[in-house]
């Protein structure tokens, strides 16, 4: 069984794949892929420099991440671009990825992708977890993290697809309003329900999910 991980912007998506790994699920990250992708010597690398110029590298030769986020923000149509670049190549590494996990793993395969719905990764998966929290704590929290200003953190979720549009799509919606043991206890919560519908092929105790589901 192959399950979608995903959220908005400083939702606590991350905390929440740490915390399914701790408890041995495998997580595909598709932000880690894509950092692997854009590596010296990678076809994605060559690509994005044709396009967008030297400037977005590094002295050691190793991809600028910010100055390309300034310059994709600014621009849509640069955006599309990029993703035309590199959403198939982090797809096919993500393919392989799962096709090994599958053949070993009791568990469901967690495949971690900020834009799953936008990118049409839903379809490939079996079920979807979207972690919410609301406008004025996502907010917050990327202000804090990413040392923005309220304009530029109101801007990266505006860029986003409303977090609305993904709760809809969900299958579980795991609330991040509160702080991280809440979120842990949800996600407890989840994983007892994936025991009691036989998601998990092993011995642990079964239970059953008191979190929100989609209707």
């Amino acid at each position: 069984m192959i399950i979608g991980l995903t959220g908005g912007i400083a939702t606590g998506k991350s905390t929440v794949s740490r915390l399914l790994q701790k408890r041995g699920f495998p997580v595909i990250d598709a932000d880690q892929v894509a950092r692997d992708v854009v590596r010296p010597g990678e076809e994605a690398l060559a690509e994005i420099v044709r396009v967008f110029g030297e400037d977005m590298l590094k002295e050691d030769g190793t991809l600028d991440r910010k100055r390309l986020g300034v310059r994709i923000f600014e621009d849509d149509e640069a955006r599309k671009t990029l993703e035309a670049i590199l959403h198939p190549r982090i797809r096919a590494r993500m393919l392989e990825a799962i096709q090994k996990i599958e053949t070993i793993s009791p568990y469901p395969v967690i495949v971690d992708v900020p834009l799953l719905f936008e990118t049409g990764w839903d379809r490939l998966t079996d079920a979807n977890i979207v972690v919410f929290a609301p406008p004025d704590v996502q907010k917050k929290r990327l202000m804090a993290r990413d040392q923005l200003s309220e304009k530029e953190a109101y801007e990266r979720i505006q860029a986003q697809w409303p977090l609305e549009e993904k709760v809809k799509r969900a299958d579980w919606v795991l609330d991040n309003s509160g702080d991280e043991n809440a979120l842990a206890r949800e996600v407890e919560r989840l994983i007892e329900h994936w025991h009691a519908a036989g998601f998990i092929h092993d011995k642990e105790k079964n239970g059953t999910c008191s979190g929100r589901e989609k209707g």
